[in-house]
């Protein structure tokens, strides 16, 4: 199940502008637009400057807000203030997080608009080279902080940022009574699958498990998906993909995987942990999945559904 990486999110949810910031960043011996190297996460954030620190900001934390200031702005690089300090642990480089944004012209004060309050968002991963690193830094969830980027080919822009809240890497629903025949799953301390086959011939048809049952969004058709995976070849246990040996989880489509599979997890809910056993009957030859080594193959796939991209987003 290879596809898109974490570094590939931004475009979800992210303004044009923290684009640019991201490609500025993706160096490993870029500076980062803060103009300092990469380092420690709480070293990344962008330092405060005039532009940000002349943004009054009304309305609550984790509530779609009003900017005001005098506008034009002037910025000439990017620039964040912490206007409200969150509790709780620190977010850690390599961890997801949620966050909310409304957002300003910077030149003729009009506001563009909100994003990711109220509807739930696709977790992102922080890091000191990434854009949501250069916001927050290593903030606590709770945080507000007014960020001014210069223009990046449009206009220069002014906005609000809360940070909401750090999502699990690993599945955190409710466990779930194993259903009789199928694979046993095992979890290690980070969450991490291991799967043990039952042993004889394997389902003549699609099967499914719940395993976790999440308490978050429901996964609607054809939308954008975060996961963590394992995938096992029933003839032999062995691992053929894994997210989790990557070292971060997949993002993708759900209609962009193996026939069933994308349907399995479309109506489950954030949170969960499913298992799913695909005979070859069930998958289409011209997939990634029917490369040689895979022919013929019953694969059984552990999937927790980290985040899920709102039905309602465009």
């Amino acid at each position: 199940m290879r596809s898109r990486s974490l570094t590939a999110l931004p475009t979800l949810a992210l303004p044009a502008v923290l684009l640019v910031a991201c490609t500025m960043a993706s160096s490993e011996t870029a500076e980062t637009p803060t103009g300092r190297p990469p380092g420690d996460l709480c070293d990344a954030a962008a330092p405060s400057g005039t532009a940000s620190e002349a943004v009054r900001v009304e309305g609550a934390v984790g509530e779609a807000s009003t900017l005001i200031f005098e506008a034009p702005l002037e910025i000439d690089r990017v620039q964040t203030s912490v206007i409200h300090e969150g509790s709780g642990d620190p977010v850690e480089s390599g961890q997801l997080i949620t966050f909310a944004f409304t957002s300003y012209r910077a030149d003729n004060g009009q506001e563009i608009g909100s994003i990711g309050y109220g509807t739930p968002q696709m977790p992102l991963q922080i890091s000191p080279d990434n854009p949501q690193g250069l916001i927050f830094g290593c903030a606590s969830p709770g945080t507000r902080v007014v960020a001014a980027f210069p223009s990046a080919g449009g206009w220069p822009e002014v906005l609000v940022y809360d940070l909401l809240e750090i999502v699990p890497s690993a599945a955190w629903g409710e466990p779930q009574e194993p259903v009789a025949g199928m694979p046993t799953v095992t979890l290690s301390e980070d969450g991490e699958p291991t799967v043990k086959l039952p042993g004889g011939e394997p389902p003549a048809e699609v099967e499914l498990g719940i395993l976790r049952k999440g308490d978050g969004a429901t996964v609607a058709a054809g939308r954008a998906l975060l996961v963590q995976y394992i995938g096992v070849k029933w003839s032999d246990g062995s691992v053929f993909d894994s997210s989790w040996e990557s070292g971060e989880p997949a993002f993708f489509p759900s209609t962009d995987v193996v026939d069933r599979f994308g349907p399995a997890l479309e109506g489950q809910t954030v949170g969960s942990q499913i298992i799913v056993i695909i005979p070859p009957e069930f998958r289409d030859d011209t997939k990634k999945w029917s490369v040689e080594e895979l022919a013929g193959e019953t694969l059984v796939f552990v999937v927790d559904i980290l985040g899920a991209q709102s039905a309602t987003a465009n």
